[in-house]
């Protein structure tokens, strides 16, 4: 593959294929920690991680582990897994580096796991092409998600508080 295809694959998760704006998925999260800015960066870089490793390693499991196996059909519950411990892995992290911000991301940290966005894509395409161009879908979804999540957060915060990232008028006076 080429620079193109990488390129037109970012391009795409990020403005053509955002599953937020143009297929409405991943509300829940979405709309549950925009209300301020920090909570909305934070659960971005936390989809932008799960959604780059597991679609990076989806591939590698689907072709080298359940196709020689004929465990075609465990493809669903094996990707769940994978999410389920990426997920895991970056509410330990938060938890024990930034507690304030595990705090507020609360219950909808845990919904990344369930979030039909990212074993969608793991499905749709990781599934089905190769690590690289996996990986830079699941960067170009994810920095998709973060776009829409962060417009969505200070447009929130700002109306609702007079605030953005906390400074009073978006420190702009």
């Amino acid at each position: 593959m080429d620079n193109n295809s990488f390129f037109a694959i970012l391009i795409g998760g990020l403005l053509v294929n955002n599953f937020v704006l143009s297929q409405f998925l991943g509300i829940c999260p979405f709309l549950g920690v925009s209300k301020k800015l920090n909570g909305a960066v934070g659960m971005s870089l936390a989809v932008i991680f799960v959604m780059l490793m597991s679609t990076a390693a989806t591939w590698p499991i689907y072709t080298y582990l359940l196709v020689p196996h004929e465990l075609e059909y465990l493809q669903t519950i094996v990707f769940i897994l994978i999410i389920a411990a990426l997920v895991q892995l970056v509410e330990i992290t938060l938890k024990r580096f930034i507690p304030p911000l595990h705090k507020s991301l609360g219950i909808y940290l845990p919904l990344i796991v369930v979030n039909c966005i990212i074993l969608g894509r793991a499905e749709a395409f990781a599934s089905k092409n190769s690590v690289g161009l996996s990986a830079m879908d699941g960067l170009g979804m994810g920095c998709g998600f973060t776009a829409a999540l962060v417009v969505m957060g200070s447009i929130r915060e700002f109306l609702g508080n007079g605030t953005i990232f906390g400074w009073p008028d978006g420190g702009l006076i």
